[in-house]
């Protein structure tokens, strides 16, 4: 009787351990579709090909799986700039360019959905509102301050209230985010692009916050 060896368990292995990313990558896009209300966790296992109970198996509920498709979605990117405010050498004129930069590759990835999906939603799931703001909306604004404090620091930017300007740098590209996955399809102006947007965002910024030349007379 000839030797059977046994099937190997790797592809179920690494089946078993690909669901909860499947589930996450799953329910982004439907949450991003249809909305947070209108998406079951049905819908979501369906989606991704498991049987309809297993969502609960790594979530609590539909609202864990929202949190968890943000910290695996939307919260890599806002650490990759603060590594890229550790680590850049150059000018931070130059750094807050590549910034932007990325900010705009990262409109064109699937997750781009998801701020325009937490504002529509805010006032009916304050829980996801908060959570949110506080995962977020305040990290990216403590790395805007970061950046801002990076140039007072080096001589490059004027003494501002750094906090304060972090809100108000931050603010467009949230806008700007919102509105290409929303009104940004119907715009009748064919000038008002997002790439000459991002020019004269940068353009104001920069103007707003470099520091005035040693030698400059004071006004």
């Amino acid at each position: 009787m000839p030797h059977e060896s046994p099937s190997p368990p790797a592809r179920r292995t690494r089946r078993k351990e690909a669901r909860p990313a499947e589930m996450i990558e799953a329910a982004r896009d439907l949450f991003i579709e249809r909305g947070f209300a209108a998406t079951k966790l049905e819908d979501v296992a369906r989606r991704a090909g498991v049987s309809v109970g297993l969502p609960y198996v790594y979530f609590e509920n539909k609202a864990g799986l929202f949190k968890a498709v943000v910290r695996e979605s939307v919260l890599p990117n806002i650490r990759l700039g603060e590594e890229m405010v550790e680590s850049f050498p150059g000018p931070t004129d130059e750094l807050l360019r590549l910034i932007v930069a990325r900010f705009w590759q990262m409109n064109r990835e699937p997750a781009a959905g998801l701020p325009k999906l937490v504002v529509a939603e805010a006032t009916n799931f304050p829980d996801i509102a908060r959570f949110y703001m506080e995962e977020v909306v305040m990290r990216g604004r403590r790395f805007f301050a970061r950046l801002i404090q990076r140039g007072i620091d080096r001589g490059e930017f004027r003494p501002v209230d750094v906090m304060q300007m972090a809100r108000v740098v931050s603010a467009p590209l949230s806008m700007l985010t919102i509105w290409t996955h929303s009104l940004a399809p119907h715009e009748i102006d064919p000038e008002a692009t997002a790439e000459g947007f991002l020019d004269a965002y940068l353009d104001l910024v920069l103007h707003g916050l470099r520091a005035a030349p040693k030698d400059a007379p004071n006004a």
